[in-house]
């Protein structure tokens, strides 16, 4: 998305802005052309390089201390399970633990509790996307009921923000072009370029589920596809 201001002026007046305890005169810059302002978008693309789930235990038992118990057994094998597959420490961060009581609702009576529900999750980032459907199929053998994801990003996007940078740039600068040549002016030069957002990849959901094991197909592929990186700057121009 590109959008236009323009604006013709015999003298612009930019002025740089002092700290209030220097106290010094600011002396005007005197522009005489036409001053258009482009904003821009630039984009590029990576493939993820990385996948994030959320994946835990829901238990339920008559007391809280059975439904935690059992939680927590449960909850054991899946991290073992998550270890086993290699992936580091660094990358299991606990997302949630609750224990909350289940009600019997009857008309025109109190609620009464019936037993205890209890939930443990973590969230895990896969470095091997490609593998993140096999090591989800692991942990539902192993008793993680509860899943969501896996959200497929890009790990480091500093490269490919900067790509999208140097593309809006030039977007500008041909918009600015075609203006002036409309004008029958040219681009004399830009005065100022200001960044309005860096869009880092939006995490692609792929799945959620709550499921037990005769729920779940056999084999669960994940496909990394392509991500795109959004920068948009604002960019004036002065044309003569």
């Amino acid at each position: 998305m590109i959008r236009i201001a323009l604006a013709t002026t015999a003298a612009l007046m930019a002025v740089a802005v002092l700290p209030a305890a220097a106290q010094q005169a600011v002396q005007p810059v005197l522009l005489d052309g036409t001053v258009l302002d482009v904003s821009a978008t630039g984009t590029s693309t990576r493939v993820p390089d990385l996948a994030v789930i959320q994946a835990g235990v829901v238990t339920q038992a008559a007391s809280a201390g059975q439904a935690m118990q059992q939680n927590s057994a449960q909850m054991a094998k899946v991290l073992a399970a998550l270890r086993k597959a290699g992936i580091a420490e660094r990358d299991i961060q606990t997302a949630t633990v609750n224990l909350s009581p289940q009600y019997r609702y009857v008309q025109n009576e109190a609620p009464v509790i019936t037993g205890y529900q209890a939930s443990n999750q973590v969230s895990i980032r896969f470095r091997d996307v490609a593998k993140s459907g096999t090591i989800l199929d692991t942990l539902v053998a192993e008793g993680a009921n509860d899943i969501s994801g896996p959200n497929l990003t890009v790990d480091k996007p500093e490269g490919a923000l900067d790509e999208a940078r140097v593309d809006a740039v030039k977007k500008a600068r041909a918009r600015a072009e075609l203006y002036a040549q409309a004008a029958g002016l040219k681009v004399d030069r830009i005065l100022a370029i200001s960044e309005n957002g860096a869009l880092p990849p939006s995490p692609m959901p792929v799945m959620a589920m709550r499921a037990g094991k005769s729920e779940v197909a056999d084999s669960l592929q994940v496909l990394a596809g392509e991500r795109e990186l959004n920068v948009t700057v604002s960019v004036r121009f002065l044309l003569k």
